[in-house]
């Protein structure tokens, strides 16, 4: 990401979204953005396990956990697995567990909290709709922004 969150939303204000400051940064990338690839699946992450063994290159991860805490829905072997499958990040609206270890990943990753419990594996879990949280709506083929500053949605590729 060359540009930084402030100078896009600055460049770009009427045309971006902009996320509430909920998340916490715990992957090894300060920065990343990428197409938006959608999942709901409140403590289940068969899901997301599912997408980060496909190729990810120039997407992020959007999975809504609907906000819930009690249950890790991203963990140091999943994360592992969408480094390798060259994902750029993921945002998580739920919890992660294997801290210190997603922090030494090249994975850009923001959550709301950590959770040393592990994820139920149900197999239950929506892909591709548009999802909601954060007071903006992320939509699969848009684009996100995520840095230090905090998070923005564009309907498009920004220069």
């Amino acid at each position: 990401m060359t540009k930084s969150t402030c100078d896009l939303c600055d460049q770009y204000e009427s045309l971006v979204q902009v996320a509430a400051p909920l998340f916490r940064n715990f992957g090894g990338r300060a920065a990343f953005c990428g197409e938006i690839v959608t999942l709901s699946c409140p403590e289940d992450n068969s899901r997301v396990r599912e997408q980060a063994a496909l190729p990810g290159r120039g997407k992020v991860l959007v999975v809504d956990g609907l906000g819930l805490v009690r249950r890790s829905l991203l963990g140091d072997q999943l994360a592992a697995m969408a480094v390798a499958n060259g994902w750029e990040g993921m945002v998580i609206h739920g919890a992660v567990r294997d801290v210190p270890a997603l922090r030494g990943l090249d994975l850009g990753v923001l959550a709301l909290a950590a959770i040393p419990l592990r994820t139920e594996k149900k197999g239950l879990g929506e892909q591709g709709r548009p999802v909601s949280f954060a007071g903006v709506t992320f939509t699969p083929g848009q684009y996100v922004y995520a840095d230090e500053n905090g998070l923005i949605v564009a309907p498009h590729v920004l220069a």
